[in-house]
């Protein structure tokens, strides 16, 4: 199996309205190794949202191939990527997106049920998961009786519970409070140090710094793309 889980090259998004055409994305290629942890840092407009598309196979690319998991997206009909995303990513998003009026057991269950495993396995798993990001004593709870930070876990377990190649995280601390945005960034760490593939999209540097390697992107262009000094020295 290849050590590559993500490999963008020479990739170009643009969007037309009318007959204005916008670049999101002029030229952008980067790989990610399984098990690295990578943040893509930059401002609003940057292109941050569309590489975090392209990457989560929510879109295609206008021109430059898009590899994810072996699979070179451009050759994948819908129901193909589809397949791709169910399997191999596990999304983390800004506002959790969790389901409402539904236990946190049951919301984890949720994309094992869609992958064919039987509800009873489903629910077992999810709830391995759950205790053990500390909310074995919630599985239970909806998520109106959670807090922020607990539905935050919540939608991490629903990412990792299917064992995908790669989490994808958007701004998963943005809607939380500092203390439960450390303890999620705490999790991640924890998770990338057992061998998970970690891509966070973020526009802060601070929450960045937990990567070990950060791609700064400015006006469609990838701007440089740093190493935490342990990890250069390792590869």
């Amino acid at each position: 199996m290849s050590d590559l889980v993500v490999d963008l090259r020479h990739v170009r998004r643009e969007y037309q309205t009318g007959d204005v055409v916008t670049v999101a994305l002029a030229d952008v290629s980067f790989q990610v190794d399984r098990g690295e942890f990578v943040a893509i840092v930059g401002p609003s407009g940057s292109g941050k949202s569309t590489l975090m598309n392209l990457v989560g196979c929510l879109d295609r690319p206008s021109s430059g191939e898009v590899i994810v998991a072996g699979k070179n997206v451009q050759d994948l009909d819908d129901g193909e990527l589809t397949e791709l995303r169910s399997k191999s990513i596990g999304f983390v998003f800004q506002q959790f997106q969790l389901l409402p009026l539904t236990s946190a057991v049951d919301n984890v269950a949720t994309p094992l049920l869609y992958q064919g495993v039987k509800p009873r396995e489903a629910r077992r798993r999810a709830a391995e998961m759950l205790t053990r990001l500390g909310l074995g004593e919630r599985l239970n709870f909806d998520r109106a009786r959670l807090s922020g930070g607990q539905q935050q876990r919540v939608a991490i377990a629903r990412a990792l519970v299917t064992n995908p190649d790669i989490v994808l995280a958007d701004e998963p601390t943005g809607a939380l409070d500092s203390a439960s945005g450390e303890a999620v960034m705490n999790i991640f760490k924890e998770m990338n140090a057992e061998g998970r593939t970690i891509v966070l999209i973020t526009h802060e540097l601070d929450v960045a710094a937990a990567a070990n390697r950060r791609v700064h992107i400015r006006d469609g262009l990838i701007e440089r793309d740093e190493r935490s000094p342990l990890t250069a020295a390792s590869r």
